[in-house]
């Protein structure tokens, strides 16, 4: 069971990217390593509405139609060139396209982002023109590398295609499902960078530099993250007394003389007052073990008794209502989303680990997504700001209610706007305590192709290693130590059932090995959806796990 099924029945350089032969041969062979992007488009187009799209015309580096003017001017920054792209909007817009022409091979390998988590469909694929890239993607010819996104912190949603005679980007200005009305100021909606390493340098290097140039000021912790989290083994069914016994045991398995001291975080579940009388009392229990408390929270959440005019509209969702969830964009809504966050801080918890956001806000799954984040034919209650600006708005209230001592994790947040305002992300879907092959798919996948996002976006959190009697043991100690490796967040699931000797042992090794880790990266990323063979970089070593096993990948998910 997914923690979405339980809900229902109880988320350095850069520079001018020049068109050059490539050194590659063979089917990998290009017939130039990449587009030149940093630069006026060759094409602006309007949306209105749903279906009304108008072409803009050019003069100089600015496109205008009407009351739409949109500036295109590339400038030169301390990383290179970037292109800020402004918009005056006239009413109606709800996207643009810009086109920027240039021929590539179609056997150009390309890897996107994802909108939120990824689900296990990060894919190094050859050429498909209608595949939608959110933020930022690579190319490779086998020997050069090449990045193409937008600063951390847009304004607008960003949505990146590519095919053998250009590259497009297009930029989601909507206010739920309808035209924002930006009543005529000028938005910054993103700005264009890119950047093309050198001839032979590694894809992960070109990723990890890229990624940095991307996002100029993370925010990120001072210390490992790493601990138990109890989600994957109680499934929302635990109790204090569990909790207790899950913080005596990590810290046990760290160590009195370990230098960084582990969290043990409280999930979804304790709010049952019956379970859990005072969690005050229980945040200080768990802090005298020397371990750092953490607790979720599902802040936009609306219970029953909540005002309706404070409310999302239902029809985010399309035809059915998920769930009442609050407005952000209403101060008095949001001040009931900062004491949700406020209230766990007072009890004295370190960690704070925020989830649905994405969910509660547009009605819509990462994997549902595609090119639109959101149904049409909605709104917000603000619809002068955009809905990269309400989610960017909602986490900064978020990160002020916290506080700065308090580490932030988002899961099913937005990664391009959550870069620079939380300590922390979760990079995939859930990984499972009772099914191996959820684990495989999409905690593996996450892993291997977003791990150039840690430390240059936020802290990678790949999702929880789960000890269960349910998952066989020699698979679990697989995800166990690449997880460990990359250095990463490391939080168990320990099952009581499941902690034997071995898993002891190992997960003391685990949490030893996290602590010291700085990273590491696929072998060859582009091999596959859940590569095998993997380098690590402290201690530097290569190891070759074996995801799969014996009797092959499951056919289906039933958990």
């Amino acid at each position: 069971m997914n923690r979405r099924d339980f809900l229902r029945t109880s988320t350095a350089a850069s520079g001018v990217l020049l068109q050059q032969p490539s050194k590659a041969s063979g089917p990998l062979a290009s017939q130039a390593a990449g587009v030149p992007i940093l630069r006026v488009p060759d094409l602006v187009t309007a949306r209105y509405a749903m279906t009304d799209v108008r072409s803009l015309h050019r003069t100089g580096s600015q496109w205008s139609l009407g009351k739409t003017l949109v500036t295109t001017d590339p400038r030169g920054a301390a990383s290179g060139i970037e292109i800020p792209i402004l918009v005056e909007a006239e009413p109606g817009l709800t996207f643009l396209h810009l086109r920027w022409k240039g021929k590539t091979s179609e056997k150009l390998l390309c890897l996107g982002d994802a909108w939120e988590r990824s689900y296990g469909d990060l894919e190094w694929r050859y050429t498909a023109p209608e595949r939608p890239m959110p933020w930022y993607f690579l190319t490779t010819d086998g020997a050069t590398t090449s990045g193409y996104g937008v600063l951390t912190g847009p304004a607008a949603f960003c949505l990146w295609q590519r095919d053998a005679e250009g590259i497009s980007l297009t930029l989601d200005l909507r206010n739920g499902g309808d035209a924002a009305a930006l009543s005529g100021r000028q938005l910054h909606a993103c700005t264009v960078v890119s950047m093309q390493g050198a001839a032979d340098e590694p894809i992960h290097i070109v990723a990890e530099r890229f990624c940095r140039l991307m996002c100029t000021s993370p925010k990120l912790p001072k210390e490992p993250i790493f601990g138990s989290n109890d989600w994957n083994y109680a499934y929302g069914q635990n109790t204090a007394e569990g909790i207790l016994r899950d913080a005596d045991l990590v810290a046990f398995l760290a160590g009195a003389s370990s230098t960084y001291r582990p969290y043990t975080v409280i999930d979804d579940g304790y709010q049952d007052a019956t379970r859990f009388p005072d969690m005050a009392a229980l945040a200080q229990q768990i802090r005298k073990r020397r371990v750092k408390p953490g607790i979720w929270i599902r802040p936009l959440r609306a219970g029953s008794d909540a005002k309706q005019s404070l409310l999302l509209p239902a029809a985010r969702f399309g035809k059915h209502d998920e769930g009442p969830a609050f407005d952000p964009t209403l101060p008095e809504a949001l001040t009931i989303v900062e004491d949700t966050v406020r209230t766990p801080v007072q009890w004295g918890f370190e960690l704070i680990k925020h989830d649905f956001s994405t969910w509660e806000l547009f009605g819509r799954w990462g994997s549902q997504m595609g090119a639109l984040v959101t149904t049409p034919g909605w709104s917000f209650h603000d619809r002068s700001r955009t809905n990269a600006e309400i989610v960017g708005d909602l986490y900064r209230a978020i990160r002020g209610a916290a506080g700065d001592q308090t580490l932030i994790l988002g899961c099913n947040t937005i990664s391009h706007i959550a870069a620079g305002i939380f300590e922390s992300q979760r990079i995939t879907d859930d990984t499972s305590g009772r099914e191996w092959e959820r684990t495989r798919r999409f905690g593996v996948n996450g892993l291997a192709q977003r791990i150039a996002q840690h430390r240059t976006f936020y802290h990678v959190d790949p999702d929880i290693v789960a000890v269960t009697p349910q998952v066989p043991w020699e698979k679990t100690r697989q995800w166990l130590d690449a997880v460990a490796r990359s250095g990463t967040s490391l939080f168990v699931a320990p099952d009581p059932a499941a902690m034997t000797d071995d898993a002891r042992r190992a997960i003391q090794e685990a949490f030893v090995l996290v602590q010291k880790s700085r990273g590491g990266q696929p072998e060859d990323p582009t091999c596959s959806l859940v590569p095998n063979a993997w380098l690590f970089n402290n201690p530097e070593t290569k190891k070759r796990y074996d995801w799969v096993g014996p009797e092959g990948a499951g056919p289906f998910l039933t958990v």
